[in-house]
């Protein structure tokens, strides 16, 4: 008999718009019976936490770290917290969890263990991204972080708009905020003319913006995206 709990994954908001019109009712439910948790970044999970009805219970909840610096072996640990038929959320800094997240590794964890994965309903930047592009939402791959420093970057987006060229396949891909204008830069300088690209900026958040134009109008008017979080769909 599999005496373990599951493990919820339980989306979060994009922006500080009210979470309410971006997540289900089902995430609510979740959150208030689940209380123990392994998250990616305490401070954000027990703000989260406090405003989808855990106010002033947080003290209550065991959370767990799991990010970039976890080792395997601690990963590896969190294993013993579904004994005796515990639940555990997993909830990421924003979105989906698992999604370009380090806590896809207690997923993989989980299902090497025989612990059942359930998957709550929530927003997906790239998902929602594609769907206002106007681009290929037939196929398409996300591409993660490109290369950080500049020739590499430029040779990969060099790649992806031949792959595009060939397939007809959107290309998605992020950036650390930080560096979201060198990105489009790039963008610029080495794709064609015609190869159509989306900036999607602040998705869900009251000054959203999701725009399609060929690299040709974009070096008309170049914006200025700075540290907003932001999704890059080619398609040549």
């Amino acid at each position: 008999m599999n005496n373990k709990g599951k493990l919820y994954l339980i989306p979060t908001p994009l922006s500080e718009a009210d979470m309410h019109l971006v997540l289900p009712e089902a995430v609510f439910r979740a959150v208030s019976e689940i209380d123990c948790y392994v998250v990616e970044e305490l401070r954000t999970a027990r703000r989260f936490l406090s405003a989808a009805g855990r106010r002033g219970q947080i003290e209550n909840l065991e959370l767990h770290e799991l990010n970039e610096h976890t080792e395997a072996a601690e990963v590896e640990a969190l294993g013993t917290l579904f004994e005796g038929g515990r639940n555990v959320g997993l909830i990421s800094e924003a979105g989906l969890p698992a999604v370009a997240d380090p806590g896809a590794a207690l997923v993989a964890l989980c299902h090497r263990k025989g612990i059942q994965v359930v998957p709550l309903v929530g927003p997906s930047s790239l998902m929602l991204a594609l769907m206002a592009s106007g681009l290929n939402g037939q196929s398409f791959a996300f591409r993660g972080y490109l290369p950080a420093k500049t020739p590499e970057r430029k040779k990969a987006l060099c790649e992806l708009e031949k792959l595009s060229a060939k397939t007809a396949q959107s290309q998605i891909f992020i950036e650390t905020p930080y560096r979201n204008d060198a990105m489009l830069q790039d963008i610029l300088q080495c794709c064609n003319g015609q190869t159509k690209l989306c900036i999607a900026t602040n998705i869900s958040a009251e000054d959203e913006k999701i725009l399609t134009k060929t690299v040709a109008q974009w070096k008309q008017n170049v914006p200025q995206i700075g540290k907003r979080p932001t999704v890059f769909i080619l398609s040549a």
